[in-house]
């Protein structure tokens, strides 16, 4: 068992009959009256995100997870196809279990897998991946504000904010924790 205030980003509970992802989960302490938390839960079932009010001592069952290493390896109409490097087994994973995640993956990625009673759950891309940008506007010679970005397409379709020195063909370091721009590789 595990109490509201033990919520950390990443874990896996059990809440009314159905895994639910930790998102987000922080204490409150108010001047006046007790303490709470508010904590964000993605249904890993349907994808439905649901907010909650919790008390600290409220016991929820935590569920164990195995993670293992696995090979992305093609998206097709029958959903994410990814390898288990050790049996060579292939797993096709639907487009609600992988998430926002998507936006991250490329052919051939090794991505970390979490699995609970030999289902999928979800996966983990690496924290950081090397993207091309296929589409972004051309940085203007007066533009030069401090820490002045633009928007800026991968070539997985996702846009992020990038400084305005990097250019449409170059290839970036991009953060899956967060979608932020790092450097240029």
């Amino acid at each position: 068992m595990i109490t509201a205030k033990q919520f950390r980003p990443g874990g896996i509970i059990n809440y009314e009959g159905q895994f639910h992802e930790v998102i987000e989960a922080k204490h409150h302490k108010p001047g006046k009256g007790g303490a709470f938390m508010r904590a964000k839960l993605r249904n890993l079932s349907t994808g439905s995100i649901v907010s909650m009010t919790l008390r600290p001592e409220e016991t929820f069952q935590e569920v164990f997870i195995e993670q293992k290493q696995m090979q992305y390896l093609y998206k097709d109409d029958m959903g994410y196809c990814l390898m288990d490097e050790t049996t060579y087994e292939q797993i096709h994973v639907s487009e609600k279990h992988i998430g926002d995640k998507k936006d991250y993956l490329k052919e051939n990625m090794i991505v970390t897998a979490k699995i609970c009673d030999g289902e999928i759950l979800g996966i983990d891309p690496p924290i950081h991946v090397i993207l091309k940008i296929t589409a972004t506007d051309p940085g203007c010679r007066g533009d030069t504000v401090s820490g002045a970005t633009k928007p800026a397409t991968l070539e997985t379709g996702k846009v992020i904010k990038v400084p305005l020195f990097v250019d449409s063909g170059q290839k970036v370091k991009v953060d899956t924790r967060s979608g932020e721009y790092i450097e240029r590789a």
